[in-house]
């Protein structure tokens, strides 16, 4: 089977990418500002300025070299191709309820692209997730059934977006 972790829409290696470029381009040169002016208060073993600063460093050092790792290994998928007639990766779909008739357009996405989605309206859920495994392969007007911790959850699939 394959492994649906190391995919990503054309769209998350983006956005990946361009936190990888902000983090170093943007972020990192900030602190290390910050690192050089608080050199200057003189006694770093007390320096609480130093500290955060190069905490914040490490924390930067260690997401731009986790974001380049992981994306050295992902698997591009290029969603423009697919038909419509099911849910697949990287597919929009509208959904409604059963027990509460509220609609939701949900997008299935890659695990590491999950926080760099923001898109009006839709709601992203990785291909991991109950509610991503529950929707992939349905075709409108299907039901998927969600296994969630609060108990299952009925989607109806309204139509692949």
């Amino acid at each position: 089977m394959m492994d649906l972790s190391l995919f990503v829409t054309q769209e998350g290696m983006e956005k990946i990418q361009r936190r990888i470029q902000f983090l170093l381009n943007e972020e990192r040169p900030e602190v290390i500002k910050a690192l050089m002016t608080a050199r200057e208060f003189g006694d770093l073993s007390e320096n609480a300025e130093y500290k955060a600063a190069r905490e914040k460093q490490r924390q930067i050092d260690t997401e731009i070299d986790h974001l380049r790792r992981r994306s050295a290994h992902l698997k591009v998928v290029d969603t423009s191709v697919f038909p419509k007639d099911a849910v697949r990766f990287g597919s929009r779909c509208r959904t409604r309820e059963e027990s509460t008739q509220e609609e939701v357009v949900y997008r299935v996405v890659g695990v590491d692209e999950l926080n760099y989605s923001e898109e009006e309206g839709v709601q992203v859920v990785s291909v991991l997730s109950p509610i991503g495994k529950g929707l992939l392969g349905k075709k409108p007007g299907e039901l998927a059934v969600v296994k969630a911790p609060i108990g299952e959850r009925h989607l109806l699939v309204l139509e692949i977006i």
